[in-house]
């Protein structure tokens, strides 16, 4: 085995292990956070409509980290998801303090994201990439983006 060899397999094992321990990191600070501020509701004994849209962005990013640790690919549809979802809430909760031009702006980029959702979905209807059953580590084949 050459030198280049080795040291891009070493290179793909540190990549992959910092990877790996990242998406550990980030999937528990993302349990601690939904959990932290769940405990919060039940000692008030209330959820507001923002409290619940909260609760709906940890579910979407966890959902996108247990997606890439399935797929190894990052989830991009789920991105425009948590943005939509933190737009929404953002516009509910500040609605009185906003000007109607800023929740004309606030709307039209929600509609936007919602059309680039639905655009990427199309495209990934239709225009969906398999990978060979032979992947690098093994996996199942995916789809590329989601």
């Amino acid at each position: 085995m050459n030198y280049r060899t080795r040291v891009d397999r070493v290179g793909r094992f540190l990549v992959d292990g910092f990877q790996l321990v990242a998406l550990f990191v980030i999937g528990g600070t993302i349990v601690w956070a939904a959990t932290h501020t769940y405990w919060e509701l039940m000692q008030l004994r209330r959820a507001g409509l923002d409290d619940i849209l909260l609760l709906f962005i940890y579910l979407e990013l966890g959902a996108m980290v247990g997606i890439y640790f399935k797929t190894e690919h990052l989830p991009v549809q789920f991105l425009l998801y948590v943005a939509i979802t933190a737009m929404t809430r953002f516009l509910v909760i500040d609605i009185k303090l906003l000007t109607d031009e800023k929740i004309l702006i606030i709307t039209a980029a929600i509609v936007l994201l919602t059309l680039a959702a639905l655009i990427l979905r199309i495209g990934v209807a239709r225009f969906a990439i398999e990978e060979d059953a032979g992947s690098e580590r093994g996996a199942k084949p995916a789809r590329r983006a989601h």
